[in-house]
């Protein structure tokens, strides 16, 4: 039975159509048909409590490029599902406009029409499964904890988890871009996004971001080091993880978002170098029911250092893992290239145990 068919029967409830939003007659033409194909039809409004509304219920909000910066647009909350489509390569502006309204992605067509197509079907027939949310900490300066959370983002990738997001969670840090090779890589970093709240889009952000990998990393500037505001992190996080998203943050362990950000992942990682003082830091990190308590704990050795069960019995718990010695990570990283996450690697080897942690959470 049709839509139509359905819809004609006595008590029977129309199936909510996506909105359409564009003064482009043209692109609105493209859109009513790509919509027939997928099954579909869509809801035409333009303002005022219609607009409201529509936005409010459809399955998909499919928004004109040429409207993201009008005020009934821009005045309307953020919500998953929500479209930006432009009838060519848009021009550079609606790509933070994209970001700032949450949008899930910018469809260009015709490139993007067999997808478009898919995703229309999609919302109509259910809504897409939430992404994952994983931070990683270290107990003091130069723990490797960046390195750690870069290869997780990598690691996940490789292993075909979807879109995967690198955010940078110290906006005063000589940036993740450089541990992906990305730092002449064009796009935003956190300047441009400091201002975000609500909720950001995965897929959208990732397109406007620098790459490297196949992952998207959302990086502090070296030129304009400011604050992450809290905010804007978990605005990252949440809309990222609501699109379906892998998101990876590498977070100072005393930042003021850790409890509110640590509260929505589903793994937290520590990574403790088997020194005495670092040890005592990660203790105090962990006890009672402080942000990072649920964390695993990740043993770095150092020469001289710690034995993994001194730091278990200082620390009074179990040590996950310990991250063994690499010794190309140096010179790799001076290279501007990525940690290898290689099966055999001790990255690799490591993230791969993380990632089956997060796979039994996250179920």
């Amino acid at each position: 039975m049709s839509a139509a068919s359905r819809a004609s029967v006595p008590g029977a409830v129309a199936p909510a159509r996506p909105l359409v939003v564009s003064t482009d007659p043209v692109l609105l033409d493209d859109l009513l048909r790509l919509l027939a194909a997928a099954g579909s039809t869509g809801e035409l409004t333009s303002g005022g409590g219609p607009l409201r509304r529509a936005h409010r219920n459809a399955p998909l909000v499919l928004l004109g490029a040429e409207v993201v910066g009008s005020a009934p647009v821009r005045a309307l909350p953020r919500r998953p599902g929500l479209l930006v489509v432009a009838s060519a390569e848009p021009p550079a502006e609606v790509w933070p406009a994209a970001v700032e309204l949450g949008a899930e992605r910018v469809v260009v067509l015709p490139r993007d029409e067999t997808w478009l197509v898919e995703r229309v079907a999609a919302a109509v027939r259910a809504p897409s499964s939430p992404g994952w949310l994983a931070v990683v900490g270290g107990a003091c300066g130069g723990s490797g904890a960046s390195t750690v959370a870069t290869a997780l983002a990598l690691a996940a990738r490789a292993g075909e988890q979807g879109d995967v997001l690198l955010v940078d969670g110290d906006g005063w840090a000589g940036g993740l871009d450089l541990l992906l090779g990305a730092e002449q890589s064009p796009g935003l970093r956190w300047p441009e996004l400091a201002g975000t709240s609500g909720r950001v889009s995965g897929p959208t952000l990732a397109a406007a971001l620098p790459e490297a990998a196949g992952v998207a990393v959302l990086s502090a500037s070296r030129e304009h080091p400011q604050e992450v505001p809290t905010e804007a992190l978990l605005a990252v996080g949440a809309g990222a993880r609501d699109s379906g998203c892998g998101v990876v943050v590498d977070l100072p362990a005393r930042s003021v978002a850790a409890e509110p950000l640590l509260a929505e992942a589903e793994l937290a990682v520590l990574v403790v170098p088997a020194r005495l003082r670092a040890v005592a830091a990660a203790r105090a990190l962990l006890e009672g029911s402080r942000p990072w308590a649920p964390a695993l704990v990740v043993v770095r050795p150092v020469p001289g250092g710690l034995a993994r069960g001194d730091v278990a019995a200082l620390l009074g718990r179990p040590v996950f893992a310990e991250l063994g010695a690499d010794r190309s990570a140096l010179a790799r990283s001076e290279r501007g290239e990525p940690p290898s996450v290689a099966a055999r690697s001790p990255l690799g080897v490591l993230c791969r145990q993380l990632l089956a942690q997060l796979a039994g959470r996250a179920a």
